[in-house]
């Protein structure tokens, strides 16, 4: 994944991308295509995991017990429109979060918009392979059409041969524009681009976990064979559920079940007080926020598209402002040093 950049660049090892030596200040409106895939994507998304009225048992969906639902549908419309007019336009849900309320929120809201749409199955635990056109007409049903279509997490239960096959298939009759995986190994991301590519379709993307405290792709295997096979990582949790947002200390630590997660427990947050420093520090010298500096070291990767969630106006609005500034090689380097900690050793 790639995006255009004006002249004086030079390269930082470290991320093998090429970054921007000047302080630009306006917002990256281009597009770049997702991996080898057709579908053009801007450089951030927008999770809408929070998104939507849970009924019943939805209501207890993990998202929701973890992070609060977003603030109800205006809001939800705000941060649509907010991040429409900013060049976000990659909204990203999944069948299983709330019964199917994301889905069918983002749904309403992105009707008649040019937004690109991101959604992931199975709907249920116990799907099999089998399971992927009925969850994906369901889907459709709810958002008005898929434009990137993922596998949620690989399970015993689902044959990740079958699925892609199903997927090609779903290509191939025009019903999504890409297909994608999510929390997939190196291993795993192979056997799914093998079996893609037989059949000539691309796999766009892997969506996994990963932010400054979060290293784990860049050691297991998976950053690098996204590099090698030209597939994009979605990194979800891109501030570290909220951690890298100088939101929270020992004092005020955040509400529902992200306070007993280890990022907010005993000394955690003790330990983090220097990265928000510097998070910081180097903020102040741009005018952004820590949290927009945090997005902004996942950009500057271009393998990489950060996902963040929003659940108002005014948070996919400071999301966007991520776009309207570059780091240095030297301030990425500093950063990447300040959280070696959070980086584990190969093999964990």
């Amino acid at each position: 994944m790639t995006a255009g950049h004006p002249p004086h660049q030079h390269r930082c090892p470290r991320w093998g991308a090429t970054l921007l030596a000047s302080k630009v200040m306006t917002v990256e409106s281009s597009l770049s295509t997702l991996g080898r895939s057709s579908l053009e994507v801007p450089r951030l998304g927008i999770g809408a995991m929070t998104w939507g009225e849970a009924r019943g048992l939805a209501r207890l969906h993990p998202a929701k017990t973890a992070y609060g639902g977003a603030h109800g549908n205006v809001e939800e419309k705000a941060a649509l429109d907010a991040s429409l007019a900013a060049g976000v336009t990659l909204f990203d849900t999944a069948a299983m979060y709330s019964g199917g309320a994301s889905e069918m929120r983002l749904g309403e809201l992105a009707r008649g918009t040019n937004a690109i749409l991101a959604t992931k199955f199975p709907a249920g635990f116990l799907a099999r392979a089998q399971s992927m056109p009925r969850d994906l007409d369901a889907s459709i049903a709810r958002l008005g059409h898929v434009d990137l279509y993922q596998h949620h997490f690989p399970s015993p239960l689902v044959s990740i041969p079958r699925l892609m096959e199903l997927m090609a298939r779903a290509v191939e009759a025009g019903k999504i524009k890409a297909v994608g995986v999510s929390n997939y190994s190196a291993d795993q991301m192979r056997i799914a681009h093998a079996v893609l590519a037989r059949r000539g379709v691309p796999l766009a993307s892997n969506q996994v976990e990963y932010s400054l405290l979060h290293r784990h792709p860049e050691v297991n295997g998976v950053l690098d064979a996204c590099r090698e096979l030209g597939i994009t990582l979605i990194a979800y949790q891109p501030l570290a559920s909220g951690a890298l947002t100088g939101k929270y200390t020992s004092a005020t630590r955040p509400t529902g079940l992200r306070r007993f997660t280890p990022t907010f427990r005993g000394k955690a947050l003790e330990a983090l007080a220097p990265v928000i420093a510097l998070l910081r520090e180097i903020g102040e010298r741009y005018g952004k926020s820590m949290s927009q500096v945090a997005l902004r070291w996942l950009i500057e990767n271009e393998n990489v598209l950060a996902i963040p969630g929003a659940k108002n106006g005014r948070q996919a609005a400071d999301n966007a402002a991520a776009l309207t500034f570059s780091l240095t090689a030297d301030e990425l380097v500093t950063l990447d040093q300040a959280t070696r900690a959070w980086r584990p050793s190969p093999g964990r």
